[in-house]
């Protein structure tokens, strides 16, 4: 591996609510481009830190403005390029706005906690599913 290569820093939530039956739900987005379920996550911009990133790309990918509570987690892998990335993320609660799909997002909906271990696609996101589940 090159030494010298650099990271590629990104920043994504764990949005979550009480749904209507009381039970814990979070937030899924699917990208078509990779044909995944995921957290909603993305690079951070010059200059920005990982919170406010995390804050921006939920929002844009999500259509929901959160603000940030405890930190979950750190993923980290290959992408699609072979390059190495950092994903730092937090647990969210909406502050406003309205859940609909953005950006590179064609989906985005409210999944019980029971059943997201099985629609995720990657098995790092079950891992920090599993790290958020701790905190609880």
């Amino acid at each position: 591996m090159d030494v010298t290569r650099k990271v590629i820093r990104a920043a994504g939530g764990l949005v979550c609510r009480s749904g209507d039956d009381g039970q814990l739900e979070l937030v899924l987005v699917h990208r078509p481009a990779y044909d995944d379920w995921t957290f909603p996550k993305g690079k951070l911009h010059p200059g920005e830190s990982e919170q406010e990133a995390a804050l921006r790309e939920v929002e844009e990918e999500t259509g929901l403005r959160c603000r940030l509570e405890r930190e979950v987690g750190l993923s980290s892998y290959r992408d699609a390029r072979r390059r190495t990335k950092t994903v730092r993320y937090w647990e969210m609660r909406p502050i406003g706005g309205v859940l609909a799909p953005a950006n590179e997002i064609d989906d985005v909906r409210w999944v019980p906690l029971a059943d997201v271990p099985a629609a995720l696609t990657y098995m790092r996101d079950v891992a920090l599913l599993i790290q958020f589940e701790a905190l609880e």
